[in-house]
């Protein structure tokens, strides 16, 4: 029951990250970096605060209590992590939903869900070890998954190369407006690299976790505590390059435009934001049935590429592309969904 409850969650924490930049195209007249910003208030600052409050007793204490090793490589993780959440934004910005996560998070898949366990072998560190995980036939199966899911997310990629040698640049644009490969390519890259830092950020926050959970948090709750901390350190990446983004760009201006809808930004924002904040809250939940290993990160990672997908087909992302190009793109989330399930068995046993 506890692996289905822990698949639910993932499921539910992937569709929230697949979606969170949907009302990020209903932002009119600001300039990127100003919406981003104020969605970033409250995917990184006000939800993880009010999400810990209502879950967490004494959250800030604990914090507070933490020694300065634990705190100190929790918020370092974060900053990283961050440089690879503000790169994410380019990558929907350059390549749109499908393409831009799949590549993305190609890379972010096989990092988060390996590198913990290789870390553990060589470092010692309390947790599953990639021997054990090798070394057992529901780690092997797992780690089967994982291989199945990063061929998905290839035929995913590889429909996004026969879009872009399909269409024209007009037609590229209907739908994704600053389309641009090359630009694309390289901040999906790097995105893919560092937002696997969340992961690890997770690991290094442990043991406020483990308070939490003495101090009476339900254990289902228990990583609120690490993410105020882990998003503490993405929130100063992305304001510092927002904020200089606004300077240079002369977009300061955009927060108090009366020629822009101002409520309705502000709302889309918000909605955007607090969206982007409940992947990692259902994520947390799912950790807690699963365990932070190789097979969470995948789920996660899994589901926010299905779903991203969809919502790229429904934004007619691929309008346009051959039948063989939709073909392949359908073939990666079929291989996908395939690759979440080996794993979700494999984790059950």
């Amino acid at each position: 029951m506890g692996s289905l409850l822990g698949l639910l969650f993932h499921s539910l924490g992937g569709f929230a990250s697949g979606s969170f930049y949907i009302p990020y195209r209903k932002i009119e007249v600001w300039s990127w970096e100003s919406a981003w910003i104020v969605g970033g208030v409250f995917s990184w600052i006000l939800v993880p605060f009010v999400a810990a409050y209502l879950t967490i007793p004494d959250f800030m204490q604990i914090i507070q209590q933490a020694n300065s090793s634990t705190l100190f490589w929790t918020y370092a993780f974060g900053v990283l992590w961050g440089i690879g959440g503000l790169t994410f934004g380019l990558a929907m910005r350059y390549l749109g939903m499908s393409l831009g996560m799949s590549i993305a998070l190609s890379l972010c898949s096989i990092f988060g869900a390996l590198v913990p366990p290789i870390y553990r072998e060589f470092s010692g560190m309390e947790g599953v070890t990639f021997s054990q995980i090798a070394g057992s036939t529901g780690g092997r199966l797992v780690l089967l998954g994982i291989v199945v899911c990063i061929f998905g997310i290839y035929l995913c990629g590889k429909a996004g190369m026969m879009k872009e040698n399909e269409l024209s640049d007009e037609q590229k644009k209907e739908s994704i407006k600053e389309f641009n490969l090359v630009k694309g390519l390289i901040v999906a890259t790097i995105s893919g690299l560092l937002s696997a830092c969340f992961n690890f950020g997770i690991e290094a926050g442990k043991l406020m976790a483990n308070e939490a959970i003495v101090k009476g948090c339900d254990p289902l709750f228990q990583n609120n505590v690490i993410f105020i901390v882990v998003l503490w350190g993405g929130f100063t990446t992305n304001f510092i390059w927002c904020m200089y983004l606004n300077y240079t760009n002369k977009s300061f201006g955009d927060y108090l435009n009366s020629e822009s809808p101002l409520r309705r930004n502000y709302t889309f924002a918000a909605v955007a934001g607090t969206t982007w904040f409940l992947q990692f809250f259902f994520y947390g939940m799912g950790e807690s049935k699963l365990g932070n290993g190789a097979s969470s990160w995948i789920l996660h990672m899994a589901t926010i590429i299905l779903t991203s997908n969809f919502w790229g087909l429904y934004f007619k992302e691929w309008k346009g592309v051959s039948k063989q190009t939709l073909r392949t793109v359908m073939a990666g989330i079929v291989v996908i969904l395939v690759s979440v399930i080996i794993v979700g068995i494999g984790n059950s046993l």
